[in-house]
């Protein structure tokens, strides 16, 4: 019973061209180091000592950058290619992670992280651009969530190992590692990957996409786009406010703080190419699978309410991590099946951009929620906003189904 089931486990991974296992390898390497950003909050806030409203700042600054890169890795990749964009964007971004550390005065730091993600996010758009190119159209949902599988492999090592760094050299150990991922990340990219010209063609069979003439004028793209950006504010919470409130209310060590960050990595590496290999074969829509998603991270918030036992906070992560499962690789595929051909780079610079200011919002609305009205009145509001993004699905499920009659 146990081998045919790690066989099924294993039948899920198989069809992927060769280019996108070393798109997810890289990607492993590069998440794996990445250990700033779960603890930069700790790092500004406990080591830097700025207040809960100059951190906030901050993230704000990272938001910005962060949108700012992705649309230009959009609109870049359609021009001069994907390739080119992901070289230069990982290799210079690993360079200036290592020279963050000698910044610390806030003005320097907003300057500073604004740069870094304009040139650091400008990666996105153009990695997914490179999976719909290199990744058969039949099997391009699993190739998403293979990266995806990836990136929460390596944050499972990474936070972990993280905590451990800070304990036993500091913060600045996060940023030399950081730093050395992404140039070793990009170099096995460079060698082993050649250049492939953008050839993707839209499958007209797919029941969510659709041929329009200007993404700003495709209505549909833009509800899914709010809905991305609330279950996005939602989930950037894990990296902002709850490793602060682990500390404060708990006194969890970051160490600590990175084993619930580790489970939800160890969730997904187990659980999410199963789920999506069985959503596919059921064809269910890939939007009413985000509805399911977010509801399931509105419940996530809510029982954060619960005070007194420091045990929630496992159910919490759970909840939070199927409905990361049920959202994040539906709405990846979603986007890039939806862009005209030719238009890929600028749906996925839209796409990616909604994470970016998910990201300004979540942590600058969190941090001032707490500092004016505590850490539970900031978990009724996220609860509520997945509420919201529940309701919206059900309208992106109405539009859909009319826009299929019409055509």
């Amino acid at each position: 019973m146990l081998k045919t089931a790690f066989q099924r486990y294993i039948n899920n991974f198989k069809g992927f061209s060769r280019e996108i296992w070393i798109l997810a390898t890289v990607t492993f390497i590069n998440r794996a180091g990445t250990m700033v950003l779960p603890f930069l909050t700790k790092y500004l806030k406990e080591d830097l000592h700025f207040s809960y409203g100059e951190v906030g700042w901050i993230m704000v600054c990272f938001g910005f950058g962060s949108m700012l890169g992705s649309w230009l890795g959009g609109k870049l990749s359609d021009k001069i290619g994907f390739y080119k964009i992901m070289v230069f964007s990982l290799f210079t971004s690993g360079i200036l992670f290592f020279m963050l550390q000698f910044i610390t005065s806030f003005w320097g730091l907003c300057i500073s992280i604004f740069s870094i993600m304009s040139i650091a996010d400008m990666f996105r758009p153009a990695m997914f651009v490179s999976l719909g190119v290199y990744a058969k159209p039949e099997n391009r949902t699993r190739a998403l969530t293979l990266v995806r599988l990836a990136v929460n492999l390596g944050f499972a090592a990474g936070p972990a190992l993280g905590g451990l760094i800070i304990m036993g050299i500091g913060y600045k150990g996060l940023f030399w590692t950081d730093s050395a991922t992404c140039i070793i990340a990009i170099l096995i990219f460079a060698l082993l990957v050649k250049e492939k010209k953008n050839v993707i063609s839209n499958n007209h069979k797919n029941d969510d996409s659709a041929i329009v003439l200007s993404v700003f004028k495709d209505k549909i793209f833009w509800l899914f786009l709010f809905i991305c950006f609330l279950t996005a504010v939602l989930f950037f919470q894990i990296f902002t406010t709850l490793p602060l409130y682990h500390h404060e209310m708990f006194g969890l060590t970051e160490f600590q703080s990175g084993l619930l960050l580790t489970l939800n990595g160890l969730l997904i590496f187990f659980l999410e190419m199963p789920i999506v290999s069985t959503f596919e074969k059921l064809k269910i829509r890939k939007t009413k699978i985000m509805l399911w998603g977010s509801f399931l991270m509105a419940i996530s918030f809510y029982l954060l309410m619960i005070t007194g036992w420091s045990g929630i906070f496992i159910f919490s992560i759970i909840f939070i991590t199927f409905g990361e499962m049920f959202i994040f690789p539906f709405s990846n595929s979603f986007a890039l099946s939806r862009a005209p051909k030719g238009h890929e780079g600028r749906y996925m610079a839209l796409f990616t951009m909604s994470f970016s200011l998910a990201h300004i919002t979540s942590s600058k609305t969190g941090m001032e929620v707490i500092s004016y009205f505590g850490y539970q009145t900031n978990w009724f509001l996220m609860g509520t906003l997945g509420i919201i993004a529940t309701l919206s699905c059900i309208r992106l499920l109405y539009l859909l189904r009319m826009e299929d009659r019409l055509n």
